[in-house]
């Protein structure tokens, strides 16, 4: 892809979080630059094994993957990530086209394919049709015991009574109640509410849980969410001790 490959993308893109991996540094540069001018969040990574921690580390709404890449391949980096549970969709990028490569990267668990050289603007087109994908497997409407929080009316409730919350407060708790039971890391939480290469600092984070808390727990009702020292926080169907 040359720089005159960057067009004007569709202005009905949705801001995604895209990690890209991609050992040439100058083509990692020009679609990371292309991506970003689009409004969306990219993390880069240079390699395979780098790009394992990143994605276990963070969280995206789309994997862009060249295959030949140093200490493992995209296709090695697909499958490990698969086998840990990640269904991020998976974008390869690749100058093989033969039809066992597709079909040995498909196997691994990715979920489409650009052939380079490729145009920018069909790289944009593949990005929203895999983020349409991801964003379709949310349901609105999310409970855990009496809490209830619907993203298509944008209310929270728990037992009967309506929680008036502040945007922030909202897309935090969103991302806890989405990842219920599981451990949601201080960096992730600050990617999903506050957006990717976003500084903030952890005191801000607990004062937004803290005050979370006081609006939840009203009245003498058992704290759900719960401090995972040293790591983050979690939502739990089991109230705190």
């Amino acid at each position: 892809m040359s720089e005159s490959a960057f067009v004007a993308g569709s202005a009905h893109n949705v801001a995604v979080r895209i990690l890209l991996v991609e050992d040439d540094a100058r083509m990692r540069a020009l679609v990371e630059r292309g991506l970003s001018e689009q409004g969306h969040g990219v993390v880069t990574a240079g390699s395979g094994p780098e790009a394992i921690n990143v994605a276990a580390a963070r969280e995206f709404d789309v994997f862009v993957i060249d295959v030949m890449l140093p200490g493992c391949s995209g296709v090695e980096v697909v499958r490990r990530l698969r086998e840990h549970g990640v269904r991020t969709p998976a974008l390869m990028l690749t100058a093989l086209d033969a039809p066992a490569d597709i079909v040995a990267s498909l196997d691994a668990g990715a979920d489409d394919h650009l052939t380079k050289p490729f145009s920018f603007a069909v790289l944009l087109a593949r990005l929203r049709a895999l983020g349409r994908r991801g964003a379709g497997a949310q349901d609105e409407r999310v409970q855990i015991a009496d809490l209830v929080i619907d993203a298509g009316t944008h209310t929270v409730t728990r037992g009967s009574t309506p929680i008036a919350l502040t945007r922030t407060e909202f897309s935090l708790l969103e991302c806890l109640m989405r990842h219920a039971g599981r451990v949601v890391t201080r960096q992730t939480l600050v990617d999903r509410v506050w957006g990717l290469g976003r500084d903030v600092e952890s005191n801000t984070i607990d004062a937004f849980v803290k005050t979370l808390r006081h609006k939840l727990d009203a009245g003498g009702r058992p704290r759900l969410i719960q401090t995972i020292r040293g790591v983050g926080y979690s939502v739990r169907a089991e109230p705190e001790p």
